[in-house]
């Protein structure tokens, strides 16, 4: 998926702001910037694209953010 909504803004939050049809059942997302875990404490970014910067997660990413030692 892409890592932003198309006006810019973050399309991973804190919270979600839709109907929920199930709690705590996606592990992992990918999208055009990184791979990302689910854990209790936020996100783990476990690999990023080619060309992507911690910083520029950290900047697209409502919800908190965490890296894995393997992430340069």
């Amino acid at each position: 998926m892409e890592h932003t909504a198309q006006d810019g803004g973050a399309k991973l939050l804190r919270e979600c702001t839709l109907p929920l049809t199930a709690t705590r059942v996606v592990k992992r997302v990918i999208t055009d910037l990184c791979v990302l875990d689910v854990t209790p404490s936020g996100f783990e970014v476990i690999e990023l694209a080619s060309g992507v910067t911690r910083e520029q997660v950290e900047q697209l990413t409502e919800a908190p953010v965490h890296f894995n030692d393997a992430v340069l």
